[in-house]
């Protein structure tokens, strides 16, 4: 087992432009990255490929795909045979918000945190153009922090995981402006829910549509490929 380290930390990796975003700030800040992706049978599994993508291209010491099977959950048009929205994004909590997902992620983020000695966690939730889901809030992140602190070995012996949300507070062209600034290449990375056969973003699922919003207002390119212009 590895000793604790400041520079050892484990990135949550969806696949999507927000974590690939925050894995490589956490590269630029000097750690070293054990990424973890969770397949929970998404939908959208293309995202898997692309998380394998951008874990090779941070360097990641490591890349887990833990498999969880949440379609035996459902409750979302993320797991189970329900129709993803295309008419815009809403004010009310979508469909697409998977149960507890970022509840279920973290804690198995946590627990890869201690085992490998990492001090830090990284995850890209953002609060600002988002789908309005509960827990991308900074006060889930603050809650699951005392969490970490009360509910682990290491947070006993005052080694808490710090968990970092480097995108909390940042629009979605903010981030595409942090990708082009670190140089990695957003191309890399997969937001759409409903994927086309032909391999395309749908262009019209709530996560298209702040993706591509995120690029118009950042005036930068889009390397996107949508069935349908947002």
């Amino acid at each position: 087992m590895m000793k604790s380290d400041p520079k050892f930390a484990v990135v949550l990796l969806s696949g999507g432009l927000d974590s690939m975003v925050a894995a490589a700030i956490a590269r630029e800040a000097g750690y070293r990255l054990f990424a973890l992706t969770i397949d929970y049978n998404q939908r959208h599994r293309v995202e898997i490929r692309a998380a394998t993508a951008i874990a090779k291209a941070v360097n990641a010491i490591s890349h887990i795909v833990l498999p969880l099977d949440l379609t035996a959950f459902g409750g979302s048009a993320l797991t189970a045979d329900i129709a993803v929205p295309k008419a815009g994004v809403g004010s009310d909590i979508p469909i697409t918000y998977v149960p507890a997902r970022n509840t279920i992620f973290l804690a198995l983020t946590l627990g890869l945190a201690e085992t490998s000695g990492a001090s830090d966690i990284f995850i890209g939730v953002n609060a600002l153009d988002y789908s309005g889901y509960p827990d991308c809030r900074p006060e889930f992140i603050a809650a699951f922090q005392n969490l970490a602190s009360l509910a682990t070995k290491a947070g006993i012996e005052g080694r808490s995981p710090h968990i970092n949300a480097p995108l909390q507070h940042m629009s979605k062209a903010d981030i595409v402006r942090e990708a082009y600034r670190l140089g990695i290449d957003p191309g890399l990375s997969w937001s759409c829910y409903d994927p086309t056969p032909a391999g395309e973003h749908c262009g019209l699922c709530d996560s298209c549509r702040l993706r591509s919003k995120g690029f118009a207002e950042a005036g930068l390119p889009d390397p996107t490929r949508y069935a349908t212009n947002p």
